[in-house]
């Protein structure tokens, strides 16, 4: 059984202010200013509470830097929480960063194999998914030449080809994939959907308000890294729409 919990949890980032200073105004921090260079937190999530149990779909919504990207990838285990408690049982597999792993120096079949390992594949499974990998970015004999050559266009459909052969048990999406032109977006959509109906947990991020109904049946919406609103798809939407037209919006 796949299944997500986040208990009480909290995520905050610590970072440094960078900036460009004179080397008169370096001299004398390093002389009189002992607090060179002060870090300051962004506190991202603050009290998550979510469970999300095998087959379910869920979306995540709300406003530009309320935490929906992090909330993601908090639960694919790139971030650990600072407080509280994240457990997840069953394979996650993501996709919210395509390029990931990929070397522009080498050629495509090379970055095949970089990405493959980087998802966990073993050898075997490997070379026996190579040649549709291949065949679906429909890039033929530029998989013999360095990345470094690559359009957008087909470093896309490389990337999007070799990070949809998984078979995920729990899938994270981050916004809508646009890969290469008008007809490798039709096939790369009938991809997601395939990949979709067979994940035992969908979690998708997306400003698309009209596509999160036919994905999902539960929203989750944050504002300013809490936890708003979980519940069904349809209310949640309607509620944030109303917030936002309400004119009561602000970004985080």
């Amino acid at each position: 059984m796949a299944s997500i919990v986040l208990n009480d949890v909290d995520l905050t980032f610590r970072i440094r202010q960078q900036r460009q200073i004179t080397i008169k105004e370096y001299l004398l921090k390093r002389m009189f200013d002992k607090k060179r260079n002060p870090l300051f937190e962004v506190r991202a999530l603050q009290g998550i509470n979510v469970e999300i149990g095998d087959g379910e779909r869920v979306a995540i919504l709300g406003a530009n830097g309320s935490g929906k990207s992090t909330l993601l990838r908090l639960m694919a285990g790139v971030y650990h929480p600072n407080a509280g408690t994240r457990a997840v049982q069953g394979k996650v597999s993501s996709l919210f960063d395509l390029t990931l792993g990929f070397e522009m120096e080498a050629n495509g079949w090379k970055n095949i194999r970089y990405r493959g390992y980087l998802q966990g594949e073993s050898a075997e499974k490997l070379r026996n998914n190579t040649p549709d990998i291949a065949a679906f970015s429909e890039l033929g004999d530029f998989l013999s030449i360095p990345m470094r050559f690559y359009s957008s266009g087909m470093l896309v459909r490389l990337a999007f080809s070799a990070a949809t052969t998984i078979e995920p048990e729990i899938l994270l999406i981050d916004e809508v994939l646009g890969a290469g032109d008008m007809a490798f977006q039709q096939k790369a959509q009938k991809r997601m959907h395939k990949m979709m109906e067979k994940a035992r947990i969908l979690v998708v991020v997306s400003h698309d308000m009209s596509v999160l109904p036919r994905l999902c049946d539960r929203a989750l919406w944050l504002e300013k890294g809490r936890l708003r609103a979980d519940g069904p798809v349809d209310e949640v939407i309607e509620a944030y729409i109303d917030h936002v037209q309400s004119g009561n919006l602000v970004a985080a």
